[in-house]
């Protein structure tokens, strides 16, 4: 069957997508290939469908269907919806995704290349065209236009001259797509999932979640949608849970046991009840995390499934605990579960486990026992502290001791425990040695950015530090709210403070941070942290406030996601005729942002005014934010 045909098909509702179907997942790279491969002529893959009875619960999408039966596409998703959008010019109705992924697309009729648009690269370049306009007009009403626009003998000869080009990427459209059909009575949902993975094996494999949750939806076609409302609840008071985890609540909570294919068990009824009892008992834990370990939104909550081992103990006690203290004993394994990986490899086998320990009348004793006979003993040493990045499994700890143990802010002696991470009170982290001077000391992005060297300050006082060394600005914040430093473990040793004694420092600090972590969950575990209010974490608003790694991050995904150069992080500046580094861009495009074309461009976060001014004389165009960067590359190269 030829493209065209299957467009139209999707249309009129015969061909349709899975419910069990992810969404469309392709970057502008990967459709650039697709058209290029397809116009060379190169095979692109067959379609695989389910011809199977029409039944809306089980299709995506709210777009009408062929009564009777229905081909619901297994393998070619990416693929379809990609032509779909780049030749009807709109995504179809079953869309879901990114439809920049496909808007924009051009081609280069002297070069025969396809881009992504770029106005500065094509804006006067009569050889970029619109793909989608001559798909949707054909090669000959479009070059038609193009001459009447320009009647002259150039511009005529021009177009006539590209005839064959045209006729060719318009012919795209009639090009056959071989289309092997699964059918019959035998093929149920569950083994058209099978097969689906099988030839799925390339890409994303459909968890056991997937299709239990597609099963139910048969019978229940607003069970996605109800769970994603207590996921954007959950999303908007800071917390990032998956649908197949919250899955993975319900059915500990209906059957005490994490297997997904107890659900089958289940009826829809109970299913459906569940939902707000379930809700109610993962607020219960998040606002018990919150207020007794500080621990209040996604970055810092650890591993999420001893959440789920905590749904099943609530349980087994009828939803209720006796006391703080049997809360605390039960937070105590907790932080110990994510700081040791207790889920993070064979996550269904090590729940069930805990939770058949459970069943056993283990108690958290036996969920403690547990833990020690993976690690021995659950004493911290100073070395586990020796990850680095907000994402090593100890950043959790050490926001968790910042938040529980009275650490006061340097510049304002205002006590951290009730601020958010990022979030509306403004608690920042710290490079207690600042990045620009040790990357200038040449130390590696692990060393600069190791855990021993993070602290959490409000964004005030974060902001005045700036790029000032320790052994400057230490005697000051000292003088100025004496004893706040030492509540966040730094050393006092002033040959500590020097550059050339970093690692040095590093060293004492996890001895340090050691020490309190110990103590912190000695008294968690006996019951003695003493009473504290408990607060609704599960319901508040976060504000969202990402750092600066993670905002780089996002701005080199922004820009591949465009087809543009993704930059280079932490890149040198050095001196005129020397090897010195005068500055480092935490995001730099050199040669523009097309290479060769236009000025240098540096985004800059949280940097000095100095800094600004020497990555100014280097010629550069800077921002300050991703926002404004982005701002300035849509206008210049999207629009």
């Amino acid at each position: 069957m030829d493209i065209i045909t299957i467009l139209s098909q999707i249309d009129l509702g015969s061909f349709a997508m899975p419910v069990f179907q992810r969404g469309y997942v392709w970057n502008r790279d990967q459709v650039r290939k697709l058209m290029t491969s397809l116009y060379k002529g190169y095979p692109i893959g067959s379609l695989l469908v389910w011809d199977t009875t029409t039944d809306p619960t089980i299709s995506k999408g709210d777009g009408a269907l062929t009564p009777g039966h229905v081909n619901l596409i297994l393998d070619g998703q990416q693929r379809m919806t990609s032509l779909y959008g780049i030749i009807r010019g709109v995504p179809p109705k079953f869309f879901d995704g990114n439809a920049n992924s496909f808007t924009g697309l051009y081609f280069n009729v002297d070069t025969e290349i396809f881009e992504f648009y770029l106005q500065m690269k094509m804006k006067s370049e009569p050889a970029w065209i619109s793909v989608t306009e001559l798909m949707q007009k054909g090669a000959s009403v479009f070059m038609q236009e193009k001459m009447m626009a320009d009647p002259s003998p150039a511009n005529t000869n021009y177009w006539l001259s590209h005839m064959a080009v045209l006729n060719r990427l318009d012919a795209i459209k009639k090009l056959d797509i071989y289309i092997q059909t699964v059918s019959g009575e035998d093929k149920t949902i569950d083994v058209v999932v099978d097969i689906f993975n099988n030839v799925n094996s390339g890409g994303t494999k459909l968890s056991k979640g997937d299709l239990a949750l597609a099963k139910i939806c048969g019978q229940w076609t607003e069970a996605r949608d109800e769970m994603k409302k207590i996921l954007s609840k959950y999303h908007n008071a800071g917390y990032d849970f998956s649908m197949d985890w919250l899955l993975r609540c319900i059915t500990v909570y209906l059957t005490g046991q994490p297997y997904f294919a107890g659900l089958e068990k289940i009826d829809v009824l109970n299913f459906k009840t569940s939902l707000p009892k379930v809700d109610k008992v993962i607020g219960d834990c998040l606002d018990h995390i919150g207020s007794r370990l500080g621990l209040d939104h996604a970055r810092v909550m650890g591993n999420v499934f001893g959440i789920v081992t905590m749904i099943g103990y609530l349980g087994k006690n009828n939803w209720k605990l006796a006391d703080s203290a049997e809360w605390d004993k039960l937070l105590y394994w907790y932080v110990h579960a994510f700081l040791w990986g207790r889920y993070a490899s064979s996550t269904e086998s090590a729940l069930a486990q805990d939770l058949n320990t459970l069943k056993d009348g283990g108690g958290i004793d036996g969920l403690i026992a547990k833990l020690k006979q993976t690690r021995g003993d659950l004493t911290i040493r100073p070395e586990d502290f020796w990850g680095w990045s907000t994402g090593a499994r100890f950043y959790p700890l050490l926001y968790l001791l910042t938040r529980t143990g009275h650490a006061r802010d340097w510049g304002s002696d205002v006590e951290l425990k009730n601020a958010l991470l990022g979030g509306s009170s403004s608690l920042d982290v710290h490079h207690i040695f600042p990045k620009d001077v040790l990357y200038k000391a040449g130390k590696s992005k692990a060393i600069v950015n190791a855990l021993a060297n993070y602290a959490f300050l409000t964004k005030a006082t974060n902001i005045a530090i700036s790029n000032k060394k320790p052994e400057d600005y230490f005697p000051v914040y000292r003088k100025k709210c004496p004893g706040a430093m030492d509540t966040h473990w730094i050393p006092n040793d002033p040959n500590l403070w020097k550059v050339e004694n970093y690692e040095k420092f590093l060293e004492e600090r996890r001895k340090l941070l050691a020490d309190a972590a110990n103590s912190l969950l000695d008294l968690l575990y006996n019951g003695k942290m003493g009473t504290s209010s408990l607060q609704s974490y599960s319901s508040k608003q976060y504000v969202r406030d990402i750092d600066e790694e993670e905002e780089l991050e996002e701005m080199i995904n922004w820009m591949e996601g465009h087809g543009l150069n993704s930059g280079t992080m932490n890149h040198e500046l050095l001196k005129a005729n020397s090897d010195e580094v005068e500055a480092i861009i935490d995001l730099a495009w050199p040669q523009g942002i097309q290479t060769g074309l236009g000025e240098p461009i540096a985004l800059l976060l949280n940097e000095t005014a100095e800094t600004q001014a020497i990555v100014s004389a280097h010629g550069y165009r800077y921002y300050t934010s991703v926002n404004e960067l982005k701002e300035y590359i849509t206008h210049n190269y999207l629009e």
